[in-house]
C-alpha cells in the first residue's frame, strides 16, 4: 500500500525517505468511536490522523458556546454507569477519569412528591437492591410482585418472540400500566433513548441483567464534573497532541479512494485535498457511512446493504437557568412525568445562573443585581423526545416549567433567567425489534476499511460504552491485519457468586435473529407502533 521511494507524513505530504514509515491510520470522525479507535492505537508504532469536520471534538458528547454569557452548554446530558467498563478504560487511559463522579444512588420523585431512594444494601447481588425496592414508594405491593415476575422472566431470557416489542412483553407478562409508568418506563427509556412500544426486548433485557442484576455497583451513576466540551473537546486535544495524533478539526472527507486492487489508499477531503493512507476508520453517523464509500464499492460491503433500515431517536434536552434554588438533589428521575431526568448543574458543577434576564432562547437583557452563589442552573432530559418534534421550543419550555412547578413549588415563583432547548434529532439509533441484524461488524471485506459507531455491531445499545467498544473493536481488527494482535476490549464487571451461578458469567447480548426488513416499524413522528400507547400518555391506575 505505501510507495517505494516516496512517503506520505500524516497530512498527506510527500517526503522522499530511506525506509518505509509506520503505516498510517486515518479515522474519520471525532466522536467517541473515533477518539477510542485512536487512543487505543497511540504509542504502537503507527502514525494516526483524526479528520472531523465539525469544529471540535466529541461528536453527540459536546457543547456550545452561549453567545451572551460564553459559558458552555452541553448539547445533552451524557450519563454513564458503574457497568460501563470500556468507557471507564478509555477515561483512565486519556486522563479524564477524575473529571467523573461515582453516585452511590438514585434518587425518584414520583408524582406524588414521595422520594425513593435505590442504593445497594447488605445482600449479595442479584437481591443488592431488593431493599429499596421492597421500600419504594411508588409502586403498591401488588406492583411490587409484578415487577419482580417480570424481572424474573427477563433475566430468564427465551420467551421473546420475534418481532414483539417490549412493551407487549410486558403486557404479556402481567405488568400493570402503573408499573409500567413508573418502574419500566423511566429506567429503560432513559437508558435505550427508546419508547416500550418499540423497543427491542433483548435490549432491554441487557439494561437490567447487566446493569442492575449482575453486580452491586453495576446501577451507579457516573456524572461529568465538566461541561462535555471540556470533557470530550479540549482536553482529548491536549491529550491526542501529546502523543503525536495529528487532529484536523473542520476538514470533512469526501469518499475513501481505493487503488487499482481495490483496497484503501486513502480519503479524498471535501477541499480536494488526497491524504493518504493504509487504513481507514469510519467512526460516523450511520446515516453517513455509504456516502463515503465509491458508489460502485458499496456492494463490496453487504452488511450495510439495508443499512437504510435503521432509523434515529430523538433525545431533548432543557436548560434553564433560575435566580433562586428550586431542586434540592444533585439529580432526580422523575418517573411518570414529561420531564425523566433533572441534574442539578449547580451542585454538581458549581455552575451558577447568569446576571441577566432572559427574553427570547439565546437572548438576554440586564437584570437585578444578585450576590455571587445565588441562582440555580438546571438540565432537564426528555429521551425519545418524539412528541415533542411538532412543538415549539417556547412550548417545549413552558411544558417543562409546568412539570417542575408541579415538583417543586418555588418554580412557580422563580425568575428564568435564561434558557436553551436542544433537541438531537438523530441522538441515538433507534434500539427497534430486529435492529441487532442491521448492525454490521467493525472490519469490511474492503481491504484496509473499518468502521466504528455505537450503531456498529458491538452488543450493547447506543450508549457511550458501545461508541468505546466499536472504537476498541476496530483498533483491535487494525492490529490483527498488521500481524500485532491486542487484547482491547475490557471484560464487563465481574457478577457475584450467586448472580454468576443464576445468569452465567458472561455478558448479556441482543438476539441477531433473522427477520425481514420490513418487519422493523418505520419511523414516524409519533413514534407509536405496540398495542401499548405511549406511556406519557397511559393514565396512572392502581393494580
Amino acid at each position: 500500500m505505501t510507495c517505494s521511494k516516496n512517503y506520505w507524513d500524516p497530512f498527506g505530504r510527500m517526503t522522499p525517505l530511506s525506509k518505509p514509515p509506520p503505516p498510517h491510520i486515518v479515522i474519520v470522525g471525532g466522536g467517541l468511536a473515533g477518539l477510542a479507535t485512536a487512543s487505543a492505537l497511540v504509542d504502537r508504532g503507527l502514525r494516526i490522523t483524526i479528520l472531523e469536520s465539525r469544529p471540535r471534538l466529541g461528536g453527540r458528547a459536546s457543547s456550545f458556546h452561549d453567545p451572551a454569557t460564553g459559558e458552555l452548554v452541553d448539547n445533552c446530558q451524557h450519563v454513564s454507569m458503574a457497568c460501563c467498563t470500556n468507557l471507564a478504560d478509555f477515561c483512565r487511559r486519556v486522563g479524564i477519569d477524575s473529571m467523573l463522579r461515582r453516585e452511590r444512588e438514585l434518587v425518584f420523585l414520583d408524582p406524588d412528591g414521595r422520594i425513593s431512594r435505590f442504593r445497594a444494601g447488605v445482600g449479595p447481588a442479584p437481591f443488592h437492591l431488593a431493599g429499596s425496592f421492597l421500600a419504594a414508594k411508588f409502586l403498591s405491593a401488588g406492583d411490587k410482585l409484578r415487577v419482580a415476575f417480570g424481572l424474573a422472566c427477563l433475566a430468564a431470557g427465551g420467551n421473546e418472540r420475534p418481532g414483539e416489542p417490549f412493551a407487549d412483553w410486558l403486557l404479556r407478562h402481567r405488568q400493570s400500566l402503573r408499573s409500567i409508568n413508573l418502574f419500566w418506563a423511566p429506567v429503560l427509556v432513559s437508558a435505550l433513548n427508546e419508547r416500550l412500544e418499540q423497543m427491542d426486548v433483548g435490549h432491554a433485557r441487557k439494561v437490567f441483567l447487566d446493569g442492575f442484576l449482575r453486580n452491586r455497583a453495576g446501577f451507579q451513576p457516573e456524572i461529568p464534573l465538566v461541561p462535555l466540551g471540556e470533557l470530550y473537546g479540549t482536553r482529548l486535544e491536549s491529550w491526542l497532541s501529546d502523543h503525536d495524533v495529528a487532529v484536523r478539526l473542520t476538514t470533512g472527507a469526501s469518499v475513501v479512494e481505493l487503488d487499482d486492487d481495490g483496497a484503501v489508499r486513502g480519503v479524498v477531503l471535501r477541499s480536494g485535498e488526497e491524504l493518504a493512507a493504509d487504513f481507514v476508520v469510519l467512526a460516523v453517523p450511520f446515516d453517513r457511512v455509504l456516502a463515503l464509500i465509491p458508489e460502485q464499492q458499496r456492494g463490496r460491503v453487504p452488511a450495510l446493504a439495508h443499512i437504510g433500515d435503521l432509523r434515529s431517536a430523538p433525545i431533548t434536552g432543557v436548560h434553564l437557568w433560575f435566580d433562586r434554588p428550586i431542586c434540592p438533589f444533585a439529580h432526580v428521575v422523575t418517573p411518570g412525568r414529561l420531564i425523566q431526568w433533572v441534574f442539578n448543574h449547580t451542585s454538581i458543577q458549581g455552575r451558577t445562573a447568569p446576571a441577566a434576564v432572559n427574553s427570547r432562547q439565546g437572548e438576554s437583557v440586564a437584570g437585578p443585581e444578585r450576590s455571587p452563589g445565588e441562582g440555580q442552573y438546571l438540565q432537564v432530559v426528555i429521551s425519545a423526545s418524539y412528541d415533542l418534534l411538532a412543538l415549539d421550543k417556547v412550548a417545549i419550555r413552558d411544558a417543562v416549567r409546568a412539570d417542575l412547578a408541579a415538583l417543586w413549588p418555588a418554580a412557580r415563583d422563580a425568575k428564568l433567567l435564561r434558557w436553551w432547548v436542544v433537541t438531537e434529532h438523530g441522538a441515538t439509533f433507534a434500539v427497534r425489534p430486529g435492529v441487532e441484524i442491521l448492525r454490521p461488524p467493525q472490519r469490511t471485506p474492503i481491504d484496509g476499511l473499518f468502521l466504528a459507531g455505537d450503531w456498529t455491531d458491538t452488543g450493547w445499545p447506543a450508549t457511550m460504552e458501545g461508541a468505546v467498544r466499536s472504537g476498541y473493536l476496530a483498533a483491535q481488527g487494525i492490529m490483527s491485519v498488521l500481524d500485532k494482535p491486542a487484547r482491547l476490549i475490557r471484560p464487563g464487571l465481574k457478577p457475584g457468586l450467586l448472580a454468576g451461578w443464576l445468569f452465567g458469567t458472561g455478558e448479556s447480548r441482543p438476539v441477531r435473529r433473522p427477520t425481514s426488513h420490513s418487519a422493523i416499524p418505520p419511523a414516524d413522528k409519533s413514534g407509536s407502533s405496540s398495542a401499548l400507547s405511549c406511556e406519557k400518555r397511559v393514565p396512572i391506575s392502581g393494580p
